[in-house]
């Protein structure tokens, strides 16, 4: 594999002096981007003074979060007062009367597309927009005008995950070929005032219901895979999520109807990965990988619609090199993440290891419904009436129309 360049091997005469001037102030605005975010770079190497303090954690995100707001503005703004009217104003809602549904984005253009989107943007880390095949819902309160109550987004996993793998009892052979079987939750959360209501333990429920996994049938089964162009049969039988500020408190001990756990705590991620690259920051190191990589080589399979960086790991990866830091080493935050999995079979591991026949055990929406309504719902609004409280106004992102 020919080595990247670096910004001192780029230094032949034949470059143009603008094209190092501009590869070195890029080289500073991504170190100093880093110390915004609260890390200390010492020798081309990431050390982060985070430890378990969410504050601290939703900080290290707050410039990727406000980069994203801006980026949507142009496309979200204007519709906002139409959102905001599809929130439900706290003093409205009748805790016994609640009764959810769960609606497949069909488009992501449509204007439910557009409203998950706005919704997301309140989540207090970035929303990715997942890999590969993706399954978005909103979740809807029909008992108080189909008013939102909050947001499931499924989407291809990362091939390598060790505590996923373990648990399951994968080699590289096995998951290979049964990957294809597992989504990952990127997005499980409630908007207010729903949230107030533990409402997010609604969302991890559903997200494992018959109607998810009927929506996957329909959508991905018997669906050639673009690479291998095989069939692969795939059955959602499992999902992981990860949390997202350390250790989380809605998915652990969170029961399903039968009292067995809905997500297994399963280990915590290693600590790496490109969040702390995101927002301006990320669209100025993509533009220099283009630039420094004319004839567009790239890991990505040919199938594949371009020949340009394959992902995002591969994009931060090469400009980075070409600026003469230490990718591999910058990549590592250490902000650990605590890693679930969601089985919807009730021999997942021997289902997805060995290739059992699978034994379903997914309820439909509206028996976790009523199992999250008695079990957290009322006994909350019993307890606490802070979700009586919540205003929709407070939730405008791009001011008064």
């Amino acid at each position: 594999m020919q080595k990247a360049a670096t910004v001192t091997e780029v230094s032949d005469t034949s470059a143009p002096r603008s094209y190092h001037d501009e590869a070195g102030a890029l080289r500073e605005r991504v170190l100093d981007h880093l110390r915004e975010q609260g890390f200390t770079v010492t020798n081309d190497r990431l050390i982060t003074p985070v430890t378990g303090d969410k504050n601290k954690l939703r900080a290290l995100h707050a410039g990727a979060v406000a980069a994203n707001k801006e980026k949507s503005a142009g496309t979200l703004s204007r519709k906002e007062s139409s959102f905001l009217s599809r929130l439900a104003d706290g003093r409205s809602i009748s805790v016994n009367a609640i009764s959810p549904k769960l609606v497949l984005i069909e488009d992501r253009r449509s204007f439910e597309g557009l409203l998950w989107r706005w919704c997301s943007l309140h989540w207090s880390i970035p929303v990715s927009s997942g890999y590969g095949r993706r399954l978005r819902f909103l979740v809807l309160d029909e008992a108080h005008d189909n008013a939102v109550m909050g947001l499931i987004g499924l989407a291809d996993p990362v091939f390598a995950l060790r505590p996923r793998d373990e648990w399951i009892g994968w080699d590289a052979k096995t998951r290979g070929q049964r990957l294809t079987s597992v989504m990952d939750a990127f997005v499980l959360g409630a908007v207010p005032p729903y949230n107030a209501l533990r409402a997010g333990k609604l969302m991890g429920l559903l997200a494992t219901s018959s109607e998810v996994r009927d929506a996957f049938d329909l959508r991905y089964r018997n669906r050639k895979t673009t690479i291998n162009q095989r069939d692969p049969d795939a059955r959602l039988s499992l999902l992981t999520t990860t949390s997202a500020l350390g250790r989380s408190s809605v998915y652990n001990r969170l029961t399903r109807p039968d009292s067995g756990l809905a997500f297994h705590p399963v280990g915590y991620t290693n600590g790496s990965g490109d969040f702390h690259f995101s927002g301006n920051i990320y669209s100025e190191l993509a533009d220099f990988a283009a630039s420094v990589n004319v004839d567009g080589n790239s890991h990505a399979h040919a199938r594949w619609k371009s020949s340009g960086p394959r992902n995002r790991r591969e994009v931060i990866q090469r400009a980075l090199e070409a600026l003469g830091l230490d990718s591999r080493s910058l990549r590592v935050h250490g902000v650990r993440r605590q890693v679930f999995a969601a089985p919807l079979v009730s021999n997942a591991q021997a289902y997805l290891s060995e290739g059992a026949e699978p034994a379903w055990a997914t309820y439909p929406a509206d028996e976790l419904a009523e199992y999250w309504s008695r079990r957290w719902a009322e006994p909350r609004a019993a307890r606490d009436d802070a979700w009586r409280h919540f205003d929709r106004e407070s939730w405008r992102l791009y001011g008064s129309c």
